[in-house]
């Protein structure tokens, strides 16, 4: 079965303004990425894969080229339409967990739902349903305090599939967890790619990490070195 294109690159630049030197942070990349994708972009530090992922998640927009998303040029929208996609289309989920530290597991992952005013009955029955599908039924009553590195990111990872996303991003996801948690939750990405059909793309400067991933793209000076 031929998957569809979800995802497309084309001659993207990403200049940043360092007082009045110009840095090329993404240099006329082209790269496509197809529905039910697991894609690892990974590069050492400076190598653009921070940029490439808020260029692809709608938190930012090129300074040249063209960004299509479900074949729409994302690139000529407004913040207003931007944040829409982002509510719907795309879950985050990043090294640092952002979760509320008053509110329980259920009510962060329940955030993006109200956020789309979703009633709050139907919000909680899916925040439930999603922490039984990560392994946390039993813990949505807690706080983040009382919970462990690994359960956190679990409770992020419940909050970005709230809207029922076509696309995860998963920023250094294992970055702050021990090797135990990190593998369960490259263990759960997985299960998601595989059995829930999302399509994931995960920035790792980690090689190891990166390997459990379909395809890896590998950046190096603002463009991709392989695997584009």
């Amino acid at each position: 079965m031929v998957k569809s294109e979800i995802i497309r690159l084309e001659k993207v630049w990403k200049v940043y303004k360092m007082g009045e030197i110009d840095v090329n942070a993404l240099r006329g990349v082209n790269m496509t990425i197809n529905q039910g994708d697991f894609v690892a972009i990974t590069g050492s530090s400076g190598s653009g894969k921070s940029t490439m992922m808020n260029l692809v998640g709608c938190l930012d927009l090129p300074s040249k080229g063209a960004i299509y998303l479900d074949n729409r040029d994302i690139s000529k929208l407004k913040e207003s339409e931007l944040a829409q996609i982002r509510g719907k289309k795309i879950g985050f989920i990043f090294q640092q967990f952002h979760l509320i530290p008053t509110l329980t597991a259920a009510e962060n992952v329940m955030l993006p739902l109200e956020f789309q005013d979703s009633p709050t009955e139907a919000a909680m029955k899916k925040a439930s349903e999603i922490l039984n599908m990560v392994g946390l039924g039993d813990r949505r009553g807690h706080l983040p305090t009382q919970l462990s590195g690994g359960q956190q990111q679990r409770v992020a990872i419940a909050r970005s599939l709230a809207n029922n996303p076509d696309v995860v991003l998963a920023d250094e996801p294992t970055g702050n967890l021990d090797s135990i948690a990190g593998a369960n939750v490259i263990d759960l990405l997985e299960t998601l790619w595989k059995k829930e059909g999302k399509t994931i793309i995960m920035v790792t400067h980690d090689l190891k990490i990166a390997s459990h991933a379909k395809r890896i793209i590998q950046l190096k000076d603002g463009q991709i070195l392989k695997g584009g």
